[in-house]
């Protein structure tokens, strides 16, 4: 069985917020394919199914972002998957709104929710999909990433959620490797592809 685990804050106040990016393509990806994110286990949400042909959990830690370790260790403990059957989904700063990156394993970067998986289950050599949110950063960076998306950024935001669910197919259907090779796009190779659209658009 695979572990699909999105990262956010629990409550209607961080709804949509940019910090949530996790628990909003978990819910895309049980919406696609007729799953229920209605039970409460292991300090989450979690509700089962299949996508790509493969046996899912869908999670969601009710804990806070920032011990979001404390949930994802008992799941991984509870059902004693191996580490690359989890895939853990956030939001990065780091990465220009809307790009998303697949990596194998690795650090936790800037992330506290991702520090607090890393310390809790004592390696770091999981999967992860990463969804970009960086741009402008106003005043305090807590104050960004708790904020809602507006204006185009929603539109970028909204696709980039859907090529967020896709990827998770791909990675359940084909591995890591296919779906690194096939989503993280670099920022030259996505100008480039935006530009050739443009193009198309023209000579139409």
């Amino acid at each position: 069985m695979y572990i699909i685990a999105g990262l956010g804050n629990p409550g209607r106040k961080y709804e949509g917020t940019k910090h949530n990016i996790g628990f909003i393509t978990v819910d895309a990806l049980a919406d696609r394919h007729g799953i229920q994110i209605n039970k409460i286990k292991h300090k989450a949400l979690v509700g089962e199914g299949f996508i790509s042909g493969q046996k899912v959990l869908l999670v969601k830690p009710q804990t806070y972002m920032n011990l979001s370790g404390q949930s994802i260790r008992e799941v991984m403990a509870y059902y004693k998957e191996d580490p690359e059957n989890l895939l853990v989904i956030y939001d990065d700063v780091d990465l220009s709104m809307g790009r998303l990156r697949f990596r194998k394993g690795g650090s936790a970067g800037t992330h506290n929710g991702m520090r607090s998986i890393i310390y809790d289950l004592q390696q770091d050599n999981f999967p992860r999909l990463r969804i970009g949110i960086g741009g402008e950063v106003k005043g305090e960076l807590a104050s960004y990433v708790l904020g809602g998306f507006h204006g185009s950024d929603k539109e970028l935001m909204e696709e980039a959620v859907k090529k967020a669910a896709d990827g998770v197919e791909c990675f359940l259907s084909e591995g890591i490797d296919k779906a690194m090779n096939q989503y993280n796009t670099s920022e030259k190779k996505k100008k480039k592809k935006e530009k050739e659209e443009g193009d198309q658009e023209t000579d139409e």
